[in-house]
C-alpha cells in the first residue's frame, strides 16, 4: 500500500515538546527496567522467559506505564509506588499485542517479525499467557507496598480494562468473521471505547490516581477524557496503518485492509460508496487475508480516498481530541500545576499529531 514519501528523520507531532519526549522515555527506561527484574531468569529461557522480554524491549511508546506514573505524581502520589502497577500495565499491553498479532495473522510488530512469526503459535500463545500470570503476580506486590485494600481496588480495575479489553476485541473478531455490512460510527466508538480506550488511557489514568490515594468514587471523572483521547488514538493509529513509512510505523502498511478490520475509514467508505462499490467492498472483505490480491487492496484503498475516508476519520480524531481538551481543562483543573500535569497535556496533542 502507498504510505507517505520517504523523510530521513523520524517525524515528531509539531505541538508535541521536548518535555514531552523526554518524559516518555524516562518512564519507560524506569519501566523496562523493572520488568527486566521481573522476568524470572532460570531453566525456562528459551521458550518463556526469553522471548516475553522480546517485544517489550523493542522501540515502543511505553504510554501506558508514563499515563499511570504521571497521573500517580500528578495527584500527589509517589513514582516508586507506582512502578509495580506500571510494570503490570505494560506486560499486559505486550501479553495483548502477541495474541493480537496472532489473531490477526500479523507478520510484523515494531519493525521486527511477530512472535508468532519467529517462534510458532503454540510458543508465542504460551508467552503472552505468561506475561499475563506475571502480570498479576506484579499486582499483588501491591499488598505490601500499599496495602490489601488499595491492591486490591487496583486489581478490579485491570481486571475491567482486560474484560473491556476482550470484549472490543470481540466484537472487531465478529464484523471480520460475519464481514457485517452495516457497521455505524457509533458502533465503532464502542468497539474503541472497550478494545483499545480501557487498557490504553482509562485504566492506567484510574490506577495512577488510586495509587495517589484518589479515592475510588472519583475514578470515573477519568473514563469520559480517557475515552475521547483513546478513540484518538486508536484512529491515528488506523490512519498510520494506511499512510505512515512502514519502517517508522514498524508494522506493515496496509496489514488492517488485509485482515479486513472495520477500520472508521472503511466504515464511512462502506456507508458513502454506490450500492455496486458497497457489493465490491463486501466480497473483498468476505475473503480471508490469503485470498485477497493487491488489486483489491487498491481498490478498497482508492475507494476511500475518493470518498474522502480518510479525511473524515482524521476530522473525527480532532473533534475527539478537543473535546478531551475540554474535558481536561474543566473537569481535571483540580490537579495543580506540575511537569506531570504538562505532560498529561502534551499527551492530547500527541495522540492525533504522532507520526508513528
Amino acid at each position: 500500500m502507498p504510505g507517505m514519501k520517504a523523510k530521513e528523520k523520524r517525524a515528531r507531532p509539531k505541538n508535541a515538546t521536548d518535555h514531552f519526549f523526554a518524559t516518555l522515555a524516562y518512564y519507560r527506561d524506569l519501566v523496562l527496567a523493572r520488568i527486566d527484574r521481573l522476568v524470572p531468569k532460570n531453566r525456562y529461557q528459551r521458550t518463556l522467559y526469553g522471548p516475553m522480554l522480546e517485544y517489550p524491549l523493542r522501540e515502543g511508546k511505553g504510554l501506558r506505564p508514563a499515563l499511570c506514573l504521571s497521573m500517580c505524581q500528578a495527584c500527589g502520589g509517589r513514582l516508586e509506588d507506582g512502578l509495580d502497577t506500571a510494570a503490570a500495565l505494560e506486560m499486559f499491553h505486550n501479553a495483548f499485542l502477541i495474541h493480537d498479532d496472532i489473531e490477526d495473522h500479523s507478520e510484523q510488530r515494531r519493525g521486527q517479525p511477530t512472535l508468532h512469526a519467529k517462534y510458532g503459535v503454540p510458543i508465542a500463545t504460551n508467552v503472552g499467557d505468561g506475561l499475563n500470570m506475571l502480570a498479576l503476580r506484579t499486582l499483588l506486590h501491591n499488598v505490601e507496598t500499599l496495602g490489601p485494600e488499595r491492591a486490591l481496588t487496583i486489581i478490579r480495575d485491570v481486571e475491567r480494562m482486560a474484560r473491556e479489553s476482550t470484549e472490543g476485541q470481540s466484537i472487531e473478531l465478529d464484523w471480520v468473521y460475519s464481514n457485517t455490512p452495516d457497521v455505524r460510527l457509533r458502533d465503532y466508538l464502542l468497539m474503541c471505547y472497550k478494545k483499545t480506550c480501557w487498557y490504553t488511557c482509562i485504566a492506567p489514568l484510574r490506577v495512577g490516581a488510586l495509587i495517589a490515594k484518589l479515592h475510588p468514587r472519583e475514578l470515573s471523572q477519568f473514563n469520559a477524557f480517557g475515552f475521547k483521547v483513546g478513540a484518538a488514538f486508536q484512529i491515528q493509529d488506523d490512519v498510520l496503518n494506511l499512510t505512515a513509512e512502514e519502517h517508522l510505523y514498524g508494522k506493515e502498511i496496509g496489514g488492517d485492509l488485509a485482515e479486513g478490520k472495520r477500520t472508521l475509514m472503511v466504515v464511512h467508505a462502506m456507508g458513502s460508496a454506490s450500492a455496486a462499490g458497497r457489493r465490491r467492498l463486501l466480497a473483498i472483505y468476505a475473503k480471508a487475508r490469503s485470498e485477497k490480491t493487491q488489486e483489491e487492496l487498491r481498490f478498497v484503498y482508492d475507494t476511500m480516498q475518493a470518498l474522502g475516508s480518510i479525511d473524515f476519520a482524521i476530522d473525527v480524531a480532532r473533534r475527539l481530541t478537543l473535546r478531551a481538551k475540554k474535558i481536561f481543562d474543566n473537569r481535571l483543573r483540580w490537579i495543580p500545576p506540575s511537569p506531570h500535569r504538562m505532560f498529561l497535556q502534551e499527551m492530547i496533542e500527541y495522540m492525533i499529531e504522532r507520526k508513528l
